[in-house]
């Protein structure tokens, strides 16, 4: 009989052993919620790094409003966090802040900074994310290297998982090469998101699916425990995560 683990476990689990692939590029591991899409146009992202090979432990939220301008907040330093790889992509410098969590549940997480954002997020375990998961945790970490495998399988996971299309491989904003393995996934089945006071709606996929550079913002909820490479910072190729864009950028297409 198979055990169905729970999204809770899961991260105390990866939180507990936290440990990353081999290498010498810059490496991240731990839980993340990819995206959440709103009927209002807002679109909310989360990711909790337990292990990182160029910083502490860290938390960030990513939020971008209807007009398509991204905040990235975390508990560490830009050159720490998500702005070290997306910065440029936005107007708004990162925001260094207190990014708290609580399980009400082993289904439902709900994530907090303090006097700005009140998000609660519940999960569930279908058969397709189960299949998903079975595969992500029977590859060999050799895989989850590969750029031609992990290109196939993003192709292949978009239309899999309904969250329209999906990259594991490419370039960020600010340059750097990434590639995502996600080992364990679970659905989104409802969430209620509070942002300044203001509720955001209920979930939706954005009129035009978003993307960061290479990386594609995915139209349905997913939660994925797993991890990630980007290329190490390199001051002569990339963009310094304190760079921000000079004008709005338009919503990429």
């Amino acid at each position: 009989m198979t055990t169905i683990s729970t999204p809770q476990s899961a991260v105390r689990a990866v939180t507990d052993h936290a440990n990353l692939p081999a290498g010498t590029d810059d490496r991240v591991g731990g839980f993340g919620i990819m995206g959440l899409p709103f009927d209002t146009g807002h679109y909310l992202a989360y990711r909790d790094f337990g292990a990182s090979s160029f910083s502490p432990a860290y938390r960030s939220v990513w939020h971008r409003d209807p007009d398509g301008r991204w905040t990235f907040y975390a508990t560490t330093p830009a050159e720490q966090s998500c702005a070290r790889y997306f910065s440029s992509a936005t107007t708004i410098p990162a925001v260094q802040c207190a990014i708290a969590t609580t399980w009400a549940d082993p289904w439902s997480l709900t994530i907090a900074i303090p006097g700005l954002l009140r998000w609660t997020v519940g999960m569930a375990s279908t058969v397709t994310t189960r299949t998903v998961s079975r595969l992500g945790r029977a590859l060999p970490e050799r895989a989850w290297a590969s750029r031609p495998v992990l290109a196939a399988m993003g192709r292949m996971a978009g239309p899999l998982l309904g969250t329209g299309e999906m990259r594991l491989t490419g370039h960020v904003p600010n340059g750097q090469g990434f590639r995502v393995a996600p080992r364990q996934i679970w659905a989104v089945r409802e969430s209620r998101a509070v942002l300044r006071g203001m509720n955001l709606g209920a979930l939706a996929p954005l009129a035009t699916q978003d993307r960061l550079a290479d990386f594609r913002l995915p139209q349905r909820g997913l939660c994925v425990i797993g991890t990630a490479r980007f290329d190490s910072f390199d001051p002569h190729r990339h963009i310094s995560a304190r760079h921000t864009a000079p004008t709005m950028p338009e919503a990429a297409c």
